[in-house]
């Protein structure tokens, strides 16, 4: 099996957190203050998978949850709930779970339903400059599993090829657990619907067709989509930003990338090209950008400019981020103050796009402002009082990137249950 390599971009090694669960829906009571996620109810063309999203959607939100606290949440009639209950009970994607003791009051008790987290998972695979992240997530968005396989090239094929080994190697360590899916994410321009890498300037990736190199080589269904995106989708289903009508995303690390979402609905414009914001121009910058111009976002606020800073005032001697926050931590003044001026650089970026989109929510995921508290309220002092509470920063600090792969296969889950075992089932004909 591969080495782990060092510690890599945008991820400090700890335990993958598990997110937060919302409050118990299983008592009958008047229905709680939570506010849950704007799934579509009607309005969707295809009802059937509308109807069995906001069913399972509701599952993951509430549980354990009763069925009669699913059709409230919903709209859906308890007849429909039910039915679409005892299909995911029977496809092992909920289970019964322990119903409430009850000491007052007559009658049967209602058995809450909860997700069955112990029999599927999902793989993730995320390519950055450096190196891959390959893990295993369960249904919750949990990190099972985890490597980090550090290139020795970026040629395409054999990075592909790598991950889908230990990707396979991680799945056959975890025997009674079948794989959904495979979810893949990148920076770049990634092409949700032909499942294809158009162009990844850094990793001198153009029109890879990421979908069906790890199709094959996998046996499973794959879904590929670009990182800030897929952790939108991620905060949306299980992080801080569920319940929120409208959520940005912004993505720093050796790419900048931003993603937009909408009534949970997240963004991608024709062949996926929304959120490239990488060449947008920051008010008074002055690094060049391989584009010409100068002052560019992603030529000023990129891992490569901290690192190239950081270097040149003696803080680091390589060109890994992690150094320069290992650095701050153990005191030293100039680390800090480079960290703290990039947050500050990073709040100017997210107010260009605040005063564009006004969404309810911001993400950020830079490295900095994941870990230390006064790149937050650098963050949040450039962004202004009226609008600090809305930033925050991403809610799957230990494994951002695991969490990116594994959402993209998540996402198609919870928004048609029924089509993703399907696929599963059909992929694992053609391959037996």
């Amino acid at each position: 099996m591969p080495q782990a390599a060092a510690a890599p971009t945008l991820y400090a090694p700890a335990l993958s957190p598990s997110p937060s669960r919302s409050p118990s829906l299983a008592s009958s009571s008047p229905s709680p203050s939570f506010a849950s996620s704007p799934v579509p109810r009607v309005a969707d063309s295809d009802r059937r998978r509308t109807s069995a999203s906001v069913v399972l959607r509701s599952v993951l939100e509430h549980g354990p949850v009763a069925r009669s606290n699913i059709a409230r949440v919903t709209g859906l009639s308890p007849a429909s709930v039910t039915d679409y209950c005892a299909r995911f009970a029977g496809l092992g994607l909920i289970r019964e779970a322990e119903p409430p003791r009850r000491t007052k009051g007559t009658g049967r008790p209602h058995v809450p339903l909860d997700l069955d987290d112990s029999r599927f998972l999902v793989g993730g695979v995320h390519v950055a400059v450096p190196y891959t992240t390959v893990a295993l997530l369960d249904l919750r968005g949990r990190v099972v599993e985890e490597r980090r396989l550090k290139h020795d090239s970026t040629d395409p094929a054999p990075v592909l090829a790598r991950a889908a080994d230990e990707l396979r190697a991680l799945l056959d360590a975890a025997p009674g657990c079948r794989p959904l899916a495979v979810g893949f994410a990148a920076g770049g321009w990634v092409d949700r619907e032909s499942g294809t890498v158009v162009e990844h300037p850094l990793l001198g990736w153009r029109e890879v067709p990421v979908r069906e190199i790890l199709g094959a080589r996998t046996g499973l269904p794959v879904h590929v989509d670009g990182h800030a995106r897929a952790l939108v989708s991620a905060e949306q289903l299980y992080g801080r930003a569920r319940g929120s009508r409208s959520v940005l995303h912004l993505f720093v690390g050796n790419m900048v990338d931003a993603a937009f979402a909408t009534n949970d609905e997240v963004h991608h414009g024709p062949r996926s090209q929304a959120g490239a914001i990488a060449h947008l121009p920051l008010p008074g910058g002055t690094e060049a950008c391989a584009c010409g111009r100068t002052g560019c976002l992603q030529a000023e606020l990129s891992e490569l400019t901290l690192c190239r800073r950081a270097r040149a005032a003696g803080v680091i001697d390589g060109s890994n981020p992690m150094r320069v926050l290992e650095a701050a931590a153990d005191g030293d003044t100039v680390a800090a103050g480079l960290l703290v001026e990039r947050a500050r650089l990073v709040g100017r970026a997210v107010e260009l796009l605040l005063d564009v989109l006004n969404p309810e929510t911001v993400v950020v995921t830079e490295v900095g402002i994941i870990g230390r508290e006064d790149c937050l309220a650098a963050l949040r002092e450039t962004v202004g009082p009226d609008r600090a509470a809305a930033v925050g920063p991403t809610s799957f600090p230990d494994s951002v990137l695991a969490a990116a792969g594994g959402a993209v296969a998540l996402d198609v889950l919870y928004r048609d249950p029924l089509g993703a075992l399907a696929r599963l089932d059909r992929a694992s004909a053609q391959a037996g």
